[in-house]
C-alpha cells in the first residue's frame, strides 16, 4: 500500500526546500504527498527576500480538509514561522495515531531566520507531539539555547538534551561537524545508533533537511521502523547530495538532485 504523507511546511518558489522539496522526497521514496502550507516565501538560492505567513484560520483548515477525508500515514512538519501557527499545527494533528516528524527549520541556507525569534519557546512546547525530532546542529543550539556541538560527544550530550524536552527520539544530524565524515546521530530513551557517510564535496545543498526529513516520514508512513527508516532516509540523501552537481539551479547553494535514480536526468 501507498503511504499518504503529510508535509506541513512553507514554500520555497525556487522549488530547492519546503513543500517543493518535500512533495518531490515524498514521490521519490514511495508515498503519496499532500501539504498543508503555513508560509510563502521569495527566495532563491541565493538567499530569502520575503516572507508572509499563512492565516492560522487557513492552516486549521487546510489540516481539517485533508483528515476528514484522506488516510494519513505520516507527517512531516517543517516552517512553522511564529508561535500562532506552531499552536495551530499542534492542536490540528492532535489525537492522530501516525509517526510525526518534526524539523524544527529555524534558519535558511543563507542565514535568513524563517522562526521568529519569540516563537522558540513554542515550538520547544510543541516536540512531546514528535515521534522523532532531526535538527541540524546550529537548530540543536538554538533550541537548547547554547553554543553549537563540534564533537560527536558534544551530539550526544545534546541529544539526550533534546530527549528531555519531550520527544520520542532525536536525530542528530552532523553534517556541520568539521571534517570529512557526515555522521548523524539517532537517540531514544532505550538506544543510541550512528549513520555515517562521507562528505560530499558540493555547495549544493540547499533543501537537504526537508528532504531528509520528508524521506524519513515517508519509510515511518510505510511501516519501518525507526532505525531502518533512519538508514534509508540517511541514504536516500546522500545519494541526492552526491547528484546535486548534475543539477544547473541557480548561482548560489543550488538544490540536491531528489530524482537521481531515474535514468536520463542527468541529461
Amino acid at each position: 500500500m501507498i503511504p499518504n504523507i503529510l508535509s506541513i511546511a512553507g514554500s520555497d518558489c525556487s522549488g530547492g526546500a519546503g513543500i517543493q522539496a518535500d512533495i518531490k522526497a515524498i514521490s521519490a521514496n514511495g508515498g503519496y504527498a499532500m501539504s498543508v502550507l503555513t508560509a510563502l516565501t521569495a527566495q532563491n538560492t541565493r538567499g530569502v527576500t520575503a516572507v508572509s505567513l499563512c492565516d492560522t484560520d487557513m492552516v486549521t483548515a487546510q489540516i481539517a480538509a485533508i483528515r476528514d477525508d484522506i488516510r494519513i500515514d505520516a507527517i512531516k512538519i517543517g516552517m512553522l514561522g511564529d508561535a500562532p501557527i506552531i499552536e495551530s499545527v499542534a492542536e490540528g494533528i492532535s489525537g492522530l495515531a501516525c509517526p510525526v516528524v518534526l524539523d524544527p527549520v529555524m534558519v535558511a541556507k543563507g542565514g535568513d531566520r524563517l522562526l521568529q525569534a519569540p516563537a522558540v519557546a513554542a515550538l520547544r512546547a510543541m516536540l512531546p507531539l514528535a515521534s522523532v525530532i532531526t535538527p541540524n546542529l546550529p537548530e540543536a543550539a538554538d533550541l537548547l539555547g547554547c553554543a553549537e556541538a563540534t564533537t560527536p560527544e558534544e551530539m550526544i550530550s545534546q541529544a539526550r538534551a533534546l530527549l528531555e524536552l519531550g520527544p520520542s527520539a532525536v536525530l542528530l544530524k552532523g553534517g556541520h561537524l568539521a571534517g570529512d565524515r557526515s555522521p548523524d546521530l539517532l537517540l531514544t530513551p532505550d538506544a543510541k545508533a550512528w549513520f555515517d557517510g562521507s562528505r560530499t564535496a558540493t555547495r549544493n545543498t540547499h533543501g537537504t533537511g526537508c528532504t531528509f526529513s520528508s524521506a524519513l516520514a515517508t519509510a515511518l508512513g510505510s511501516g519501518l521502523g525507526l532505525s531502518d527508516a533512519a538508514g534509508q532516509a540517511k541514504r536516500y540523501i546522500s545519494a541526492a547530495i552526491a547528484a546535486a552537481d548534475r543539477l544547473t539551479v541557480g548561482s548560489g547553494h543550488g538544490p540536491v538532485h531528489h530524482f537521481h535514480f531515474i535514468k536520463g536526468t542527468d541529461r
